[in-house]
């Protein structure tokens, strides 16, 4: 079992439904694609083709064709977890790579809330439009800024190693380095990811200027002690990133539109829930790393000694 813990990001970043389910499911997936030789961005993309099913399933207002639509929404997700466990069984780790894995979620939410749109069209038409274009835009912003949250949690557990955290400066000088001749897709994909990566670091000013603390400031007899009084502080955070990301959102998909038929339903949970819990973690993740940008080592002494 220490192959299948190899493959899984750290388990204070982890869902529970992740680890209960999509992850047993990804590894299995990951070893047999590993024996076949197929690589990490194969599976993106059959992923990607998975989700966009999904959305046209939910095209049509019947809940058999609906509940296909969900499981291959599930199958989706599988292919998801196995594509980055084939990555870390294989050690095919890309930027584009993770560009790619983060693009897919996206493609599978415009397919289905494209499906959506048309689907209550007769009744809604341009007010469910904008009802999908506002719950969209809002789900593309929680998704970022909980993403942006987990990673920077996993660079104070594991420092560099297994964290995708970066930041716009870095991202563009791999920008400036690549060549659209030679590598036009990477290309592409890079200039969107550094508007990206700068809407990450226009939200979280504080959690970037405690990252450039931890890299400049933190000497190494005092650093552990900080970075774990920091993990200690950031963990509850996770859970509420976890609720932003893909299983709560497929649940209250499956409960709108499939059991309720009420596709606005799930637009407007995005809008008000969502736009919620956003914002209290916002606000409360930037509290906590203003505070460790300004802590000083001696603070945390006596804590320690406790």
């Amino acid at each position: 079992m220490s192959e299948y813990s190899d493959t899984l990001k750290h388990p204070d970043v982890e869902e529970h439904i992740d680890l209960f389910f999509y992850r047993p499911l990804g590894y299995r997936l990951a070893c047999l694609g590993r024996k076949l030789g197929w690589i990490p961005n194969a599976v993106t993309v059959v992923s990607i083709f998975l989700g966009i099913g999904c959305g046209l399933l939910l095209l049509p207002a019947d809940r058999r064709w609906n509940l296909a639509g969900m499981l291959l929404l599930v199958l989706a997700d599988i292919c998801d977890s196995a594509d980055g466990q084939l990555a870390r069984l294989t050690g095919q780790y890309s930027r584009l790579g993770r560009i790619l894995d983060g693009a897919s979620g996206d493609l599978w939410f415009l397919s289905i809330y494209i499906c959506l749109v048309l689907r209550m069209w007769p009744e809604w038409g341009w007010s469910g439009f904008f009802l999908a274009l506002a719950a969209g835009l809002f789900h593309s912003f929680q998704a970022c800024i909980a993403d942006r949250c987990r990673n920077f949690h996993l660079r104070v557990v594991n420092g560099s190693r297994m964290s995708e955290y970066e930041t716009s400066a870095q991202v563009e000088a791999e920008y400036r380095r690549v060549s659209f001749s030679r590598e036009p897709v990477y290309k592409v994909f890079l200039f969107f990811y550094k508007g990206y990566t700068r809407t990450q670091e226009q939200c979280c000013p504080q959690q970037l200027r405690l990252a450039r603390v931890i890299d400049g400031e933190w000497s190494a007899d005092v650093s552990g002690r900080l970075r774990e009084s920091l993990r200690r502080d950031s963990l509850p955070w996770m859970k509420w990133c976890n609720v932003l990301t893909f299983n709560w959102r497929a649940i209250f998909l499956c409960l709108s539109v499939v059991v309720l038929a009420r596709p606005e339903i799930y637009f407007l949970a995005e809008l008000t829930l969502g736009n919620l819990i956003l914002l209290m973690l916002l606000l409360n993740y930037e509290q906590l790393c203003q505070f460790y940008a300004h802590v000083e080592p001696d603070a945390l002494e006596g804590e320690s000694e406790s």
